[in-house]
């Protein structure tokens, strides 16, 4: 059986319910909220674990709860007496989401202090999973303690996918930024990023600039997502194009990137081709940002995936 390890932060998330002024409070964060759908989607086909630090405290154990109840194995998640869970707050404008974040004491942010403890998480993975908010929220030595963790874990046979989710205001300055970007898709096999944002910040003209900036880096296949228009997946070289089906109902893009994410992977797990697996991935997306929060039970079940 497929063993998959996602590793980052679990937050605490308040999203707005149609009330105003009203919030849910559940947990989230992009490496978790992939996390979670692919255990949604995979169900017994595959072991989706979660790596990351929380602390001792009552929330901490909420979410752990939270996870095991949903499948996700937490067996290697360090606990911390001194610190907690992080915290964002959701703001959305016409179905566009904006962000609000406490995420000071956040345990998260100690998850890479112990080479012992990473290789204990990856050990017997098959897969490894990250994103830039992994890197972004790291010190610099603790984000080398993970670089070299995943170097081992790749060297070992083991696969590994990065979603470059580029936050600058979590990082001191640019630079830093793509330069940690960079340096973690040399690592990875698969990159998933999103167009807008590297357009911004790699400065990209096009989907396919992004894909090739990243295949020039070392990654065999490159899924670049472009929001509603068009998908360039770069695969040894080989290039295709999907074209989502328009959407007029978008709520909340919230876990748009995320849930494409676990789609993708899902599918490749089970043996679909890439670009079924793009289709599995961008239907998936649809029917999340159709509904409000980060994790919406009713847009996956493990019947969505064929061979």
């Amino acid at each position: 059986m497929t063993r998959i390890v996602c590793i980052g932060e679990c937050m605490v998330e308040m999203a707005p319910l149609a009330e105003r002024g009203t919030y849910r409070m559940g947990f989230a964060g992009d490496t978790l909220n992939t996390a979670w759908y692919l255990a949604r989607l995979l169900c017994d086909r595959a072991q989706v674990s979660y790596f990351t630090a929380i602390g001792t405290d009552g929330i901490s154990d909420q979410m752990l709860t939270f996870l095991e109840d949903e499948n996700i194995g937490t067996r290697t998640i360090q606990r911390r007496t001194d610190r907690t869970l992080g915290l964002y707050m959701i703001q959305l404008q016409d179905g566009e989401r904006s962000f609000s974040y406490w995420r000071g004491q956040s345990a998260a942010r100690t998850l890479a202090q112990s080479r012992p403890d990473l290789d204990a998480a990856l050990q017997d993975a098959d897969i490894a999973y990250f994103s830039g908010i992994t890197l972004a929220i790291l010190s610099d030595w603790d984000r080398e303690t993970l670089m070299r963790a995943l170097d081992r874990f790749s060297a070992a046979g083991g696969e590994i996918v990065f979603d470059p989710n580029l936050r600058p205001k979590l990082w001191p300055n640019a630079n830093g930024m793509v330069n940690a970007i960079m340096q973690a898709a040399k690592l990875s096999d698969i990159v998933l990023p999103s167009f807008d944002d590297e357009a911004t910040w790699f400065g990209d003209q096009t989907p396919l600039a992004t894909a090739e900036r990243y295949a020039s880096h070392g990654a065999c296949t490159v899924v670049v997502k472009n929001g509603p228009g068009e998908i360039v997946l770069l695969n040894d070289w080989e290039i295709s194009r999907f074209t989502p089906t328009p959407m007029d109902d978008v709520v909340d893009t919230t876990a748009a990137g995320d849930s494409f994410n676990a789609g993708f992977l899902a599918g490749r797990i089970v043996g679909q081709s890439l670009e079924k697996a793009v289709a599995t991935a961008a239907a998936l997306a649809a029917r999340v940002v159709s509904h409000r929060g980060a994790l919406v039970a009713d847009a996956v079940t493990c019947t969505d995936l064929s061979g």
